[in-house]
């Protein structure tokens, strides 16, 4: 059966055609980008167009640039997601346009190998005062830079951390890195208060049946390794000194 992201991007298609005179070559490529897209939210039992949000879309664009990162293709992608998501929101089936700031990935991503220390000072600081909020997601966010700072860990290994990975007892990650090879990393009592923290809220983001990834996004689903490299890169870029090296 078809999901409504499906259908609605038929209609949107045929908008395309009818009230906008674009080509059939660009009506094709748009319909079948936006197919995509619904290709990958149904993966992630996102089906309804209210389901579409901006970490998603981004998580999708991810995908696509590990599969085809030429530059020409994602800004096609993305201008297609947005035309669709801005029909969206015209046609008052969304309540806002969740792709207006949708933006192109460049085709490589890399945190930042030397960070200057009042850098990183700005960040546990800004960070600890968010979760001290009580947001589910400003703890979680806390969790994902102190684990990366305490364990080095990388960004794909912390994605994939499970919650049986976790040894509370004694302060140890169970992590599968490169060739599925398994090694221990311990981390230490900043980064145990903070995963203390999160395990006390992480129901709050309605976790899918059966979820076991120890980082949610707010679907309820494992966290992207595009969406903790873009909160990294976000929060670094943002701090008083910036990036050393």
């Amino acid at each position: 059966m078809q999901s409504e992201i499906a259908s609605q991007a038929q209609r949107f298609a045929e908008t395309l055609v009818a009230g906008r005179g674009y080509s059939k070559n660009t009506v094709k490529a748009y319909l079948t980008d936006v197919l995509d897209l619904a290709d990958y939210l149904e993966s992630q039992q996102a089906t309804q167009v209210t389901d579409i949000n901006l970490e998603l879309l981004r998580e999708w664009l991810w995908a696509v640039s590990q599969r085809d990162s030429a530059k020409s293709t994602l800004a096609r992608k993305s201008a297609a997601i947005r035309s669709f998501t801005a029909w969206l929101a015209a046609e008052k089936l969304v309540n806002a346009d969740p792709g207006q700031r949708l933006k192109s990935p460049k085709a490589e991503r890399h945190l930042p190998k030397v960070v200057a220390k009042e850098s990183l000072d700005d960040v546990f600081t800004h960070l600890k005062t968010l979760a001290d909020t009580g947001d589910a997601g400003a703890i979680r966010d806390r969790l994902v830079f102190e684990m990366l700072y305490a364990t080095g860990c990388r960004v794909s290994e912390l994605s994939s951390l499970n919650l049986m990975s976790v040894d509370l007892g004694r302060n140890i990650l169970r992590v599968i890195g490169k060739g599925s090879k398994e090694r221990v990393v311990p981390f230490g009592l900043p980064a145990r208060d903070a995963l203390d923290r999160w395990l006390e809220v992480r129901g709050l983001l309605n976790p899918a049946p059966g979820e076991q990834a120890l980082l949610l996004n707010t679907r309820g689903r494992r966290l992207g390794v595009r969406s903790v490299y873009q909160l990294v890169a976000s929060l670094l870029v943002n701090t008083s000194t910036g990036v050393a090296g």
